[in-house]
Order: C-alpha cells, then sequence, then structure tokens
C-alpha cells in the first residue's frame, strides 16, 4: 500500500469496499480494506505544496511542466505548429514598499547591498544602507532596512490584490491591442486569441510575483496562425504599455499598481541570445508551482488567532505582515477584503498557477490519462478482461478513517520517495540532453 502512495507523506487512509461486475451482473472481482493487514487503504494526499509533500508535489510539478511545454511546443492534443507562434516569458513585480536587505552581484562579485555614502540615518535613527555583502542564504536578505520605515499596510493590501490586477490586466490586454489597430474588441476576436500560463512566486520580502508565457493565437486558439502583424515586439510592447496603465483601486488611500521591474522576453524553440528556451521557461514555471508563502519565511497552514502569530516559527518581517493582516482585517474599510483568512500566506489569496482556456492541455486531463493508465494496469493485475471485449462496472463506498502513516509505513514512504525522485532526476536529465541534441 506504501508503494501506491508514491511516498506521500500524508496519505489518506479509507476504509470501505469495491465491487466490479459485468452486464449480467455477474460479479467479477471484489476488494474489501477488512481484507488488508492494516484494516486500511492508503491514497496520495495529492498536496501540491513541497513543504507539505514532497512527493505528491513533484507529480504536480511534472503536470505542469507538461502543461507549459505543450503549449509552446504542442503535444498532448495541441498542434505543433503553435511553436511558431509569438510568445513571450513575462515577469510581474510588485513596487517597493521599503528598503530591504539584498544580494548584488557583478561578473560574478558580490557586492555591498546598499552602498550609501556619509552613512545617512531615517527619520527613526537607523542607517539607511548596509555595506554588508550577503551571502545567497544570508538569512537578512528581504528583511527591511528599518521596520519602521517599512509600507507594512500597502505590502498586505497589495498581495490581498495582486490577484485583482492581473484579472484586469488580462481583461485590458486585448483592449490595448483593438486601440493600437483601429478596432473594436468584437472585431479583435474574429483576429486574434491571447493565450497564457501563469505562476505566482514569492520573494524574499513577502510580495508576490507573477511568471507568465503570453502566446498570440489566431481567432481559433493554438490550432490556427495569428495574423502576419502579430509578432514578439508588438506582443512586448501591448503587454509594457497594458501593465503601465492598469490599477486596483483599494479604500480611499491605496492603489495597486505593477512594479517598474517589468521583464518580457521572448520565447524560441532553442536557447538563443534572443530570448530564453521554451523547455527552460517550461522548468521554471513548473518549479515555482510548488511553492507557497513558505518560501519567504512564514507557514504554510492558516493562523486562526491572533495569539498565535507570536509563537510562529517564521522571520520578523513575515510576523509584522501577518500581524498586518489582522489589524487591517478589523478595520471597516477593509471588512470585504478576507485578510485574516489569508494571513498565512502575508495577505495573498490567489491562485498559484492559472491558465486561460485555450492555451493548452489542463491539468485535469493529465491526472485523467494517468488515472485510466493506473486503472487499466490494475484491471492486467487482478485478471479482470479488457474494456473492450466485456463491459465491466465498478461500484464502491468508501470512508475517511484519517490521514498519515502507522507504524513502520513512514519509513518506506521515504525510501520509496528517495527512489522516485533518483528516477525522475535521470529522466528529467535524459530528456534535457535529447532535446539539446
Amino acid at each position: 500500500m506504501v508503494r501506491a502512495t508514491g511516498g506521500c507523506a500524508q496519505p489518506i487512509r479509507l476504509q470501505g469496499r469495491r465491487i466490479t461486475f459485468d452486464s449480467s451482473l455477474e460479479i467479477l472481482d471484489v476488494y474489501r480494506t477488512a481484507d488488508e493487514p492494516t484494516g486500511y487503504l492508503l491514497t496520495a494526499c495529492g498536496n501540491r505544496r513541497k513543504s507539505r509533500c514532497p512527493a505528491c508535489a513533484e507529480v504536480y510539478r511534472d503536470d505542469t511542466y507538461h502543461l507549459i511545454l505543450s503549449g509552446l511546443r504542442g503535444g498532448k492534443g495541441v498542434p505543433e505548429d503553435v511553436g511558431g507562434h509569438p510568445r513571450v516569458f513575462a515577469t510581474f513585480t510588485a513596487p517597493s514598499f521599503g528598503a530591504v536587505h539584498g544580494r548584488r552581484e557583478r561578473d560574478g562579485k558580490t557586492l555591498p547591498c546598499r552602498p550609501r555614502r556619509d552613512n545617512p540615518v531615517c527619520e527613526h535613527g537607523r542607517p539607511e544602507g548596509c555595506g554588508a555583502r550577503h551571502a545567497e542564504d544570508d538569512p537578512q536578505i528581504g528583511q527591511p532596512i528599518c521596520v519602521d520605515c517599512y509600507d507594512y499596510p500597502g505590502a498586505v493590501l497589495w498581495n490581498a490584490h495582486a490577484g485583482e490586477l492581473w484579472r484586469r490586466f488580462t481583461q485590458a490586454l486585448p483592449a490595448t491591442f483593438a486601440r493600437r489597430l483601429g478596432i473594436t474588441r468584437g472585431e479583435l476576436r474574429r483576429r486574434l486569441r491571447l493565450s497564457y500560463a501563469k505562476v505566482a512566486e514569492y520573494q524574499a520580502r513577502g510580495l508576490v510575483h507573477f511568471h507568465a508565457v503570453i502566446r498570440l493565437d489566431g481567432p481559433d486558439g493554438p490550432d490556427a496562425p495569428p495574423p502576419d502583424w502579430a509578432s514578439v515586439p508588438v506582443l512586448q510592447t501591448a503587454i509594457q504599455e497594458t501593465a503601465a496603465a492598469v490599477a486596483v483601486p483599494v479604500g480611499s488611500s491605496f492603489v495597486a499598481r505593477w512594479g517598474d521591474q517589468l521583464d518580457v522576453e521572448p520565447i524560441y524553440v532553442a536557447a538563443s541570445l534572443e530570448g530564453v528556451a521554451d523547455q527552460r521557461v517550461a522548468s521554471y514555471i513548473a518549479k515555482y508551482a510548488t511553492k507557497g508563502a513558505e518560501a519567504s519565511g512564514t507557514v504554510d497552514r492558516p493562523v486562526r488567532q491572533l495569539r498565535d502569530v507570536a509563537y510562529l516559527d517564521v522571520t520578523e518581517h513575515a510576523r509584522r505582515m501577518i500581524y498586518t493582516c489582522f489589524v487591517l482585517g478589523d478595520l471597516p474599510e477593509y471588512r470585504l477584503v478576507p485578510l485574516r483568512q489569508w494571513a498565512h500566506m502575508l495577505g495573498y489569496r490567489g491562485h498559484f498557477s492559472t491558465k486561460s482556456r485555450r492555451y493548452s492541455v489542463t491539468l485535469g486531463s493529465l491526472r485523467q490519462a494517468r488515472a485510466d493508465h493506473q486503472a487499466e494496469e490494475s484491471r492486467k493485475r487482478r485478471g479482470l478482461p479488457d474494456r473492450g471485449e466485456r463491459q465491466t462496472v465498478t461500484v464502491g463506498e468508501w470512508r475517511f478513517d484519517g490521514s498519515g502513516y502507522r507504524d513502520g509505513e513512514a519509513f518506506w514512504a521515504e525510501v520509496i520517495r528517495q527512489r522516485l525522485a533518483t528516477a525522475r532526476a535521470i529522466a528529467r536529465e535524459q530528456n534535457r540532453q535529447e532535446s539539446s541534441g
């Protein structure tokens, strides 16, 4: 049973039975958890977060990789001609809410964090600069230079409305194309379709930013080529213009906007000096699809009570952002924003990975294909006839019995997880060599 979970860290325990019979109601197979030595069946939790379940997160990462890559190269129901459509890899960042420690490099050398002449101090009596050369794992990276100067309410409110900011951007981008062409949006839809896939990543300073693949298609999606005038430079310009204009007013004193550091690079099938390789983009996005706010020093579970914040194993910067979520959540001005509910996410309440309808294959279809394959393998092991030979029906009734392993199962789960991780790493390296070759 442990092997069936793929080394899942927190599997679901089920009790019940499954019966398979044919059209004449002849019973072909019966499975009961009561016949198991443990008395229950284990199934993988399916959590996407690596901090919660590395094994299930790896499956989610692989699925996301194929979802992104199929929208760049084709495959899995997407025509290969999509590789010739204009597409870019765009990174949308948050604005600054105060100076933070960072690591800077130039020509392979680590530079001082924030050098300042004459050592000025802020209004709170703290230095405005930092001459330290931070290592990559320095816990100071992302922490404010002065916690009293840092705009914590602004940072939390930006996180809380980052998802809405992205939604408005995707709505405004077609309007930008229509305006530049001098046509209506209805006419644009008959000529062009914009498709995208994006993932959210937490920066060390606790603010989310978005990595997105944005592609131009014909009116029917990836099956149709875009118009001749649709090119990468045209797409880059439209993205930059739209990102600078879109905004989300929040309350009476705050407006959420994108930061100035907008990066838009072309994507090519093979790496070149003009852009980034499609396989590298797919790997990059898939990696961050398995991470959450815990990557920025906070926790991966909800914080229910304000009194619990003082005892969390988090950075002080994250603790202040969590406190700010609770404080702002009590104000009438923000009563419709569920800040308390998403305090552990530092205010962010959007989905970590999303895509437009026609970008590529869906995660659901990938999971269904895997489930169908596993079901067919199970039929063969149980000696059941092929579906084409004999019509069968399987019914079951299951009851939740808890989560997690018992006795010595956790040891074998870790052994299996490590073996699967090694096998997947070898397979990825082989695929990389075949693609580059």
